[in-house]
Parts: structure tokens; C-alpha cells; sequence
């Protein structure tokens, strides 16, 4: 196999970014399963730019481009480009932007490197995979995968005669997905407060959402906040 690939050096090259494409969208799918912030087009971009960079660090070693160690370039350029990368990443509250731009200029710097060694084949495909990933894949992401804001729902009720299951299920319903519940209780006036952590999606409608949870105990104020 190892000598078929060496004599089809094409076929070698898109049999490793296939298989590293297949590595990213397997760990980004874990991922958003757990619900975290780093999802499937990031992880999927960082794998197929690495598989790059490990490409064209075996070619300059093997062609004679360099006479030093040519991993150390390939190496540099992932450091530098990783500082840059940071920088498009933005805290927002409790939700975080700029993870996918991060990605996307990680693998720019991949493609540039790449073109400018000659390796004009494996900077193609990962062009196209970067395509697939960005555009395909995020439609697939965002059905199987709705809730991205993550929130806090703060219900005030009057008195402790509240049914938890029903307002959770009316959350549910709404694709709402809930992690943790705080619940603050005043013995002296008898107001509960129930503080959901919460994943929304983008597309929910809050005042629907307000009208149900409304109908399922005596509520008094109803709050949803991103921090």
C-alpha cells in the first residue's frame, strides 16, 4: 500500500486530508453533542490545515528546498498564526465569537505556505474542503444543533406552588436546552426565584415563550438575559 501511495503521490495527498476532514467533523460532532463553544467547522478546518502543514513540511525535506530543519517553519508559522487567530476571538457574556475566524486564518496561512512551496494539488483540496466545511456543514450544524446562545431565564413566582417539570417542558419544547437551575426562595414574602442556565437557539420566539411559561404558575416577572 505504502509503495502504491508513493507512486500515486495525488492520490497519497488527498487520502491524508480526507482522512483528517473525516477526524475534524468526528471530534467537532462530539463536541456540540457536549454542547461547547468549539464546534464542527473549527475543528474540522484545524485538522485538514494541520494535515497541510505536515504535508509540505515532508515535502521541503524531501526535495532538498531547505537545508535546515524544515518542520521548524511549518512550526513558526503555526505559533505566529496562532497569536493572530486570538485576536478575532471575542468574549461575549457567556457565549464566545470568532472560534470559526480563528480557524479560517489558520487555514489561509496553511493555503499561503502551501501555493508558495508549489504544492498546488493538496492547497486545492483543501480549498474545497474548507468550502464544503464552511457552507455544507454549517447548515447541517445548525439543524442538528439549534442551541448556540447560551442565556439565563430567571422566573420570579409568588409562591412555592410551582411545577418544574411543566416550565422545563415548556423550554424544552420552545428547543430551549437547559444545563443547571439555581433556585432562590424568600421565606419572608414567599417569592421564588427559578434561574435556568440555558442554551437558546436563534431563531426562538421570546414572546411566545414568555405567553407559556406565563400560563404555568402564578409568575410575577419573567427575565432572559445573555450574562
Amino acid at each position: 500500500m505504502a509503495e502504491f501511495l508513493a507512486q500515486n503521490i495525488y492520490l497519497d495527498y488527498f487520502l491524508r486530508i480526507f482522512a483528517s476532514l473525516v477526524c475534524g467533523i468526528a471530534l467537532g460532532f462530539e463536541r456540540k453533542m457536549r454542547q461547547h463553544t468549539v464546534g464542527i467547522r473549527t475543528l474540522t478546518l484545524m485538522s485538514i490545515s494541520s494535515a497541510m502543514l505536515c504535508i509540505l513540511s515532508d515535502y521541503m525535506a524531501r526535495s532538498g528546498l531547505t537545508t535546515g530543519d524544515p518542520t521548524r517553519i511549518a512550526a513558526g508559522i503555526v505559533t505566529g498564526v496562532g497569536f493572530l487567530g486570538a485576536g478575532v476571538i471575542v468574549n461575549h457574556g457567556l457565549n464566545i465569537r470568532g472560534l470559526t475566524s480563528a480557524a479560517i486564518t489558520f487555514t489561509a496561512s496553511a493555503l499561503g505556505v502551501t501555493c508558495g512551496a508549489g504544492l498546488y494539488y493538496p492547497a486545492f483540496l483543501v480549498l474545497v474542503f474548507s468550502f464544503f466545511t464552511l457552507f455544507l456543514i454549517a447548515k447541517i450544524e445548525k439543524k442538528f444543533f439549534p442551541a448556540e446562545k447560551r442565556k439565563f431565564i430567571e422566573i420570579t413566582v409568588k409562591n412555592d406552588k410551582v411545577n418544574e417539570a411543566l416550565i422545563k417542558e415548556v423550554l424544552t419544547k420552545a428547543g430551549i436546552v437547559v444545563h443547571d437551575l439555581d433556585i432562590d426562595y424568600n421565606t419572608n414574602s414567599g417569592v421564588l426565584k427559578l434561574i435556568y442556565a440555558v442554551h437558546s437557539p436563534d431563531s426562538l420566539n421570546t414572546i411566545s415563550l414568555l405567553e407559556e411559561l406565563s400560563k404555568t404558575a402564578d409568575i410575577s416577572n419573567i427575565k432572559l438575559t445573555k450574562n
